[in-house]
């Protein structure tokens, strides 16, 4: 008796617990047009209240167009002459020189600091920790400018 009364509570526990879960789902259109649902009854004030029968469908977006090959060699790009190209390139190389030299002179400044720092210790750094932490700070600055540097030495590599 007793062992079938468990098996009805247990399975009626299961019923339970497997009961799907429903929500009413809002509808709601801004001022600027733009469409937001919600679950939530306390952020859908003045939106519709869709029917919660309706089924769900995803319909495939349209097919993206495909772009129409270009009918000139250069891709589609204005075409530009080559001393009017040579001047560009001589230009990103000064700006990509002055920058460099720029972000060595930072380099060295924060070497310079670090190894300054290094020899110091300052009296609010009377734990060990806060004394790594500044010098980590000043490590990480340098690396900062010694991967600015190789970015830039690259980049310069790369022109004509």
């Amino acid at each position: 008796m007793l062992q079938g009364l468990n098996r009805i509570l247990i399975a009626a526990a299961c019923l339970l617990v497997a009961a799907p879960a429903t929500a009413e789902i809002y509808k709601c259109v801004d001022a600027e047009g733009h469409t937001t649902y919600t679950n939530e009854k306390s952020r859908a004030s003045g939106c519709k209240v869709l029917v919660s029968d309706m089924p769900v469908s995803s319909v495939p977006g349209p097919a993206a167009a495909t772009p129409k090959p270009a009918t000139n060699a250069g891709g589609g790009f204005p075409s530009v002459s080559g001393d009017q190209q040579k001047a560009r390139d001589s230009e990103r190389r000064r700006i990509l020189e002055t920058e460099l030299a720029t972000e060595t002179g930072s380099l060295e400044e924060a070497r310079k600091a670090l190894t300054e720092g290094e020899a110091v210790r300052l009296g609010n750094e009377r734990n060990y920790q806060k004394y790594l932490d500044r010098i980590q700070g000043l490590k990480d600055n340098v690396a900062l400018h010694e991967r600015n540097v190789d970015a830039l030495r690259k980049e310069l590599s790369k022109l004509p």
